[in-house]
């Protein structure tokens, strides 16, 4: 059976989600608004979630109707196949959004579908949820509920299921953060569109808590990201355990015992790179990585050419760019000074602060982080 997937992204990294995906053996992948929509055997809809490193969240459409009143709401609701992913006496939740459509009430419209999986079996649980909530709150006594995604859209509805469960940036390694923390997909995505080959000598001299670092390591060493987690479709009832132990062992087989290249984590504040460690460790790769409380003048970077990414300080708050004009403009010179020839690519809220690096940066792609508008800038020191 093929299942229709869509995998979320952020805003913006569509293309980077799309490329990943047939990287993976996984396309074709449509770039759509939010994320990538693809098919994908019972295997493929397995090993997207065990593998990818962009994506939020893999979605599988379930049914798509029209509905203009809640009486049609309620009886199409009822032929949809609930019971293929939920188990009776589990529970199901909804996050539901209206647009342009006769049926406005999200609420309205969660409960009448959940009253349709009650009747397949589903327990009571929560109604509805909003967009961008995480999966916490779904468990309120500790028991995860199966999500269903709904969007109405021009009166048609169209309900999904989530393959995933918590986020896919979830890793598990990440328990110590910084004051500013990177998601690990963004990391991933930074990595991915600055085209750095895991060949290559890969330095972060602003490394924060670690995420890019760590990031790099697991994608050197071939390391799946979802191999120490569990996932939605587990507990969907047509869950093939014999698929899925074959799509685990596969990516067991593929891992490196060390990565090929050096990656080098540094960071002034002794803080951030104790915490990098501890993330490091817990991501089992902490022997992969050269993590040093250095500051970015002192930066020395492994034999190159490679590639330098780094996530600097954005200047969000008033009066806050201009005291990090100095750092952008050091980071620049030791750019052009320390590692000549090689790859740059940093994340950028402010135009006025990448140009003082003075280096030939062009743009790969932009999205939202920390509810600010960012872009990957990247070029050739």
């Amino acid at each position: 059976m093929l299942h229709h997937a869509f995998a979320i992204t952020a805003p913006g990294l569509e293309a980077v989600a799309a490329a990943e995906l047939r990287a993976l053996g996984l396309g074709p992948a449509t770039p759509e608004t939010g994320g990538v929509a693809f098919q994908a055997t019972a295997g493929g809809l397995y090993a997207a979630n065990l593998r990818l490193r962009t994506a939020s969240r893999v979605i599988v459409r379930v049914a798509e109707f029209p509905a203009r009143a809640f009486h049609e709401l309620e009886r199409r609701a009822a032929r949809v196949p609930w019971e293929r992913f939920v188990a009776p006496g589990s529970p199901a939740a909804f996050r539901v959004t209206c647009r342009k459509s006769r049926l406005y009430h999200s609420d309205a419209v969660a409960q009448r579908l959940h009253a349709a999986a009650a009747r397949a079996g589903a327990t009571v649980g929560v109604a509805a949820m909003e967009e961008g909530e995480d999966d916490a709150a779904l468990r309120p006594a500790g028991v995860e509920a199966q999500l269903f995604v709904v969007r109405l859209l021009h009166d048609v509805v169209t309900i999904s299921v989530d393959s995933s469960g918590a986020l896919l940036h979830r890793r598990g390694y990440r328990q110590a953060i910084g004051r500013a923390p990177l998601r690990e997909t963004l990391a991933a995505a930074m990595l991915l569109a600055s085209r750095w080959p895991p060949d290559r000598p890969l330095v972060d001299p602003l490394c924060g808590s670690g995420t890019i670092a760590i990031e790099a390591a697991l994608l050197a060493r071939r390391i799946a990201p979802g191999l120490r987690r569990e996932f939605a479709f587990q507990r969907w009832p047509e869950f093939d355990a014999g698929v899925w132990a074959g799509e685990v062992a596969r990516a067991e087989s593929e891992a490196l015992d060390a990565a090929p290249v050096p990656i080098v984590g540094a960071d002034r504040d002794a803080g951030a790179v104790a915490a990098a460690v501890a993330n490091a460790e817990r991501a089992g790769v902490a022997a992969d990585l050269l993590l040093v409380q250095r500051s970015l003048s002192a930066l020395e970077p492994p034999p190159g050419p490679g590639w330098l990414v780094t996530n600097p300080p954005w200047g969000a708050r008033v009066g806050e760019a201009d005291r990090l004009r100095d750092l952008y403009a050091r980071l620049g010179q030791v750019a052009r000074t320390r590692c000549p020839g090689w790859t740059v690519a940093l994340l950028s809220a402010d135009p006025r602060l990448e140009s003082q690096t003075g280096l030939p940066l062009t743009e790969r792609f932009r999205t939202t982080a920390g509810g600010l508008r960012v872009r990957l800038m990247a070029g050739v020191a």
